[in-house]
């Protein structure tokens, strides 16, 4: 079933280039019947409107699972959702600024794996020089690849062991099915752990701000009120975006 689905969606974005390139062609015959037929990369054509909807949401049900659960989305989202709880102010930025720089990040990151898949697979299957199971083969192996190279081996060890496999040699030998939850729940784990260290600083400057109100007898004011302008001075001056962009960044080299 995971091998299905991975060549459904490989499938997919092949006929939406092929429509954007215009390589499918429709004609009606004199019953009124529409076929749609495909020429080579120099055919024109046309898809008619229902198998363009149809493509376009196909690819984007199963884009959206690619997305989260096989790139660099799920880490860099999580890292930037818990920067905004850390300073204190949860709707600054907006949810919409936080994904929209994750999405970008994300491209950044991926471009290289995305590449690589489109002119191994995607690409020569275009062209009519490979089949559909080259294409898949060409296409999965540079997303395997960055999976593998991010993802702990406890955690793979964990699902070989639930999936009842025998102990793999080599990562050929391990499922794609069995890969992408393990690195799932890798990319939790590092997220959690990078959000945790982005905390402490803006606590210590928590805790400091409450003694001194304390001290001063000044209880009855919230010391996060107190404290708010002090982490966003702290932020700013050490160029915080920036250092958090680049330590996520550099986090999959």
């Amino acid at each position: 079933m995971p091998r299905l689905r991975g060549r459904l969606l490989l499938l997919c974005g092949v006929g939406l280039a092929l429509a954007m390139q215009g390589c499918v062609q429709t004609t009606q015959g004199e019953s009124g019947s529409v076929t749609v037929t495909t020429q080579g990369a120099n055919g024109v054509g046309n898809l008619t409107p229902t198998v363009q909807v149809f493509l376009v949401m196909t690819a984007l049900a199963l884009g959206s699972a690619v997305l989260l659960l096989m790139t660099s989305f799920t880490r860099i989202v999580i890292v930037l959702s818990l920067l905004r709880a850390a300073i204190g102010v949860p709707q600054l930025p907006p949810a919409p600024i936080i994904t929209g720089l994750s999405l970008v990040l994300t491209l950044f990151v991926m471009m290289p794996t995305w590449q690589s898949a489109y002119s191994n697979g995607v690409q020569p299957y275009m062209d009519g020089k490979i089949g559909e199971k080259e294409a898949y083969d060409g296409a999965v192996v540079p997303l395997r690849t960055f999976m593998f190279r991010q993802v702990r081996e406890d955690d793979l060890a964990l699902f070989v062991r639930m999936a009842q496999m025998e102990r793999p040699k080599n990562h050929d030998d391990i499922p794609t099915h069995v890969l992408v939850p393990a690195f799932a729940l890798s990319e939790l784990r590092i997220a959690f752990q990078m959000g945790a260290l982005l905390f402490i600083p803006f606590l210590i400057v928590d805790l400091v701000v409450a003694s001194v109100l304390m001290t001063l007898g000044m209880m009855m004011l919230p010391p996060t009120v107190v404290s708010l302008p002090f982490k966003l001075l702290l932020f700013v001056l050490v160029d915080g975006w920036t250092l958090v962009v680049m330590s996520l960044v550099n986090s999959y080299k």
